[in-house]
């Protein structure tokens, strides 16, 4: 079996012939820019731009792709017909979790401001007691708009804190969305981006939170109506806003969203950790050895699947 797989230290480790390796696997590695020749079995998609992508995909004999991604709209458009797509949620799922939970906490305490003070180099002290500011998430109601891998490994670490979780799925009524959305202290948006979600949360949406709201999007950055999104937050009928994503991406540098007091950005790291390339490689590794024991291997996406 060969199988094209990124040019890294780590996925080279995947040939070595001891127990790291995988063994009857031919590995051929491909970088940004250069893509071996010959046939193909598999290929194994990541960190790559389109123009590679498409010609890892246009492999002679290919029959599985593997994109060591959670989403997979970046991969529909070019998939040839026949060849099977995985993909690598559970790669990612822990990390966006604890970034989501991150930044909701940094928000409920105020660091984003004590930041900004610590740059005037002033003092700011909090609020008295009993008055609007510092909190946690004891009690707090956060609706997971997407409640796949990364909802349940998100629900499973706000637990702890105290917070009453709900879920908006694919199912869900839009009656009941609503009257979650309207009872909410966060909306977490965890949903890819497909053309039903696009600009899915738009003035509408907003107009139906609390003026104390929180919205935090790990998702996508076209999940979100930036516009609106901007004119809320301006207009004080949001709370602030936790983004990880944006739209357009990356933001303009005259962009408003950089200097609004109850926003912090992040850019599009959620999924990111030091490990990141070697779990990958792991995740890999245990993929291909599936394979070799005639397992189908985790993540499988079946045909007509948005994510």
């Amino acid at each position: 079996m060969r199988v094209l797989v990124p040019d890294l230290p780590e996925f080279r480790a995947l040939a070595a012939h001891d127990e790291g390796g995988v063994p009857g696997v031919d590995l051929a590695f491909y970088t940004r820019t250069e893509v071996p020749e010959g046939a193909a079995d598999g290929a194994v998609l990541w960190l790559t731009g389109p123009d590679t992508r498409a010609r890892l995909l246009a492999a002679p004999g290919l029959t599985w792709a593997l994109t060591l991604t959670a989403g997979i709209e970046h991969v529909q458009g070019q998939l040839p017909e026949g060849v099977a797509l995985y993909n690598a949620s559970r790669l990612h799922s822990h990390a966006v979790a604890v970034h989501a939970l991150a930044g909701m906490l940094a928000a409920s305490r105020g660091l984003h401001l004590f930041r900004d003070a610590q740059a005037r180099r002033e003092w700011a002290p909090p609020p008295s007691p009993g008055q609007s500011g510092l909190a946690t998430l004891d009690s707090a109601r956060v609706v997971l708009w997407g409640h796949g891998h990364i909802g349940r490994e998100l629900e499973a670490v706000l637990t702890p804190h105290g917070a009453e979780v709900s879920g908006i799925r694919s199912d869900t009524s839009e009656a009941e969305r609503d009257e979650l959305l309207s009872q909410a202290d966060w909306v977490v948006l965890l949903l890819p981006q497909t053309p039903e979600t696009k600009g899915i949360v738009n003035a509408d949406v907003l107009a139906r939170l609390n003026p104390s709201a929180w919205l935090c999007n790990v998702g996508r950055g076209g999940l979100v109506v930036t516009a609106d999104l901007v004119a809320a937050l301006e207009a004080g009928h949001l709370g602030g806003a936790v983004l990880d994503v944006t739209d357009p991406e990356p933001l303009p540098a005259d962009h408003p969203l950089w200097t609004l007091p109850n926003v912090i950005l992040t850019p599009h790291i959620a999924s990111t950790t030091a490990d990141l390339v070697a779990r990958g490689a792991a995740l890999t590794r245990d993929f291909l050895i599936d394979l070799q024991q005639g397992r189908d291997p985790e993540g499988r996406v079946e045909p007509g699947q948005a994510y």
